[in-house]
């Protein structure tokens, strides 16, 4: 669909709705990051402590909470990305999935004191944030055009740095509001936020690009892989068989979905192990902790300001100095050795807070500031192996199986969170011994994951031609083998 003429902006400038979707995308990341900061903290200190005395099981509790919310605010992008791409359209699935975000929000602060109607407002938000998740950012590449996609790197860049600017000022601010004000209030400020993220998007309804929705895939990666398992076998790859009754480049997309989610699925979770513990199980250690730094007083769920400050810095230093530099060495850190590094990288970083809570249980007092350590390592792990993961999943997908590798990345949090959830449940470790049982597992996964790499063929998918009408899929070469992975 054509832009409509409030949309149409100079070469050299971005369209006038850009700023509609970043104000919306720096209110609701303050939201949603407000909440879950303190979600772990709440539960222990209030909602639970009346229900459940003892105070580790409590504790244990609260983390196998905090991360089946998670797994749901992951698994939910796979409902908005298809009702948006098959259906609704982004516009449509934002605007009314925001509004069940801010109903979410409504009952966290409303039901304090009453766990059935908490934990309702949870999946409210896990549905909600979830469902738009895919949506927001691939909007803000609908609005531009071949006149301005150069723009479309530079608004990325600021789009992510919206989501941690908001997630650093959520981190600093709701903790102090939980502890001065309450949970009512707490909870309520990012339910206001959410709302306002709502009425600005809302207030550009009339610039943005509206792409419409496809509406049914009769070659899709399911109807694809029914096919072949129907059939006869045909071809070199059993996948072969498909192309009785689908076009080839289906069945070359197909092909690329499960050679990249057999590299993904088995190796990125134990990433997401280790990441989103530090809204749990390192919030939990910093309770354990000396809070007074100089004249401040930091609250544990405080600390992971520190991953999104850390972000803003290291991203242009890893990306103008760090990468470069590695190139011109003559060992390119290519996304296939960005991603295992990161995964060691992250496996060193519990061994460090592993370290800190051997020091602890044995009656020593800690400065919560030497947490600071451990978050630089992880922020760097984070760097290395979820931007680029992402870049990874885009170019390694034909443009028709783009979302569904998409939705593939997202699962792999899904999958890290409800296996965390479970191994808190059955207490398979406490203490120091989950940080080096995490560690060890991400140390474990880098190592298959570099051997996997290097067996990994590199096929590049990208647009031909900005200008043009896209076609299905950009052709990878056939005539002979794909180049290693370096």
């Amino acid at each position: 669909m054509a832009p409509p003429p409030s949309a149409a902006a100079a070469p050299g400038r971005f369209p006038p709705q850009i700023p509609y979707i970043i104000g919306n995308e720096a209110c609701e990341r303050f939201s949603f990051y407000g909440m879950r900061n303190i979600l772990t903290v709440f539960l222990i200190d209030y909602l639970l402590r009346n229900a459940v005395p003892d105070e580790g099981a409590r504790t244990a509790q609260a983390k196998s909470l905090m991360h089946l919310f998670m797994a749901g605010v992951y698994f939910f992008p796979l409902l908005g990305g298809y009702l948006a791409d098959r259906w609704l359209g982004k516009y449509r699935v934002i605007l009314w999935l925001s509004l069940v975000y801010c109903l979410g929000h409504a009952f966290l602060a409303l039901f304090e004191h009453n766990a059935t109607g908490f934990y309702a407002g949870l999946v409210l938000i896990s549905v909600g944030s979830g469902g738009i998740k895919p949506c927001v950012s691939a909007m803000v590449g609908d609005q531009f055009t071949a006149e301005n996609k150069h723009l479309v790197k530079r608004v990325f860049a600021i789009f992510y740095w919206t989501i941690n600017f908001g997630s650093f000022f959520a981190s600093l601010l709701i903790p102090l509001t939980l502890k001065h004000l309450g949970p009512a209030v707490a909870f309520g400020i990012p339910g206001v936020l959410m709302f306002v993220a709502t009425i600005i998007f809302w207030a550009g309804r009339k610039h943005y690009v509206v792409v419409p929705p496809t509406g049914p895939n009769p070659h899709s990666f399911l109807k694809v892989l029914g096919s072949a398992l129907r059939g006869p076998k045909q071809g070199e790859h059993w996948l072969d068989g498909a192309r009785r009754e689908h076009p080839a480049e289906a069945v070359e997309g197909a092909k690329a979905v499960l050679r990249v989610s057999t590299l993904l699925l088995p190796t990125i979770p134990f990433f997401w192990m280790l990441f989103d513990q530090k809204a749990s199980t390192w919030v939990i250690q910093a309770r354990a902790m000396d809070p007074q730094v100089g004249p401040f007083t930091f609250q544990p769920s405080q600390m992971q300001f520190i991953n999104p400050a850390l972000v803003m810095i290291l991203i242009p230093l890893l990306v103008g100095l760090v990468y470069p530099a590695f190139q011109r060495m003559g060992w390119e850190l290519t996304p296939l050795r960005r991603m295992p590094l990161g995964l060691a990288v992250g496996a060193f970083s519990y061994a460090i807070a592993g370290y800190f809570q051997v020091v602890l249980e044995r009656g020593a007092v800690l400065n919560i500031a030497w947490q600071l350590l451990p978050y630089v390592v992880l922020t760097l792990a984070e760097i290395l192996v979820s931007t680029t993961g992402l870049e990874f999943a885009y170019t390694q997908a034909p443009r028709e199986m783009k979302g569904i590798v998409q939705s593939l990345w997202l699962l792999t949090s899904t999958l890290a969170n409800v296996a965390v959830a479970i191994a808190t449940t059955l207490n398979v470790f406490t203490g120091a011994g989950q940080f080096f049982f995490y560690g060890g597992l991400a140390l474990v996964a880098a190592v298959g994951m570099g051997l996997m790499a290097r067996r990994y063929q590199v096929r590049d998918y990208y647009q031909v031609d900005a200008a043009s009408v896209v076609p299905d899929r950009a052709q990878p070469p056939v005539d002979g083998p794909a180049p290693r992975a370096r």
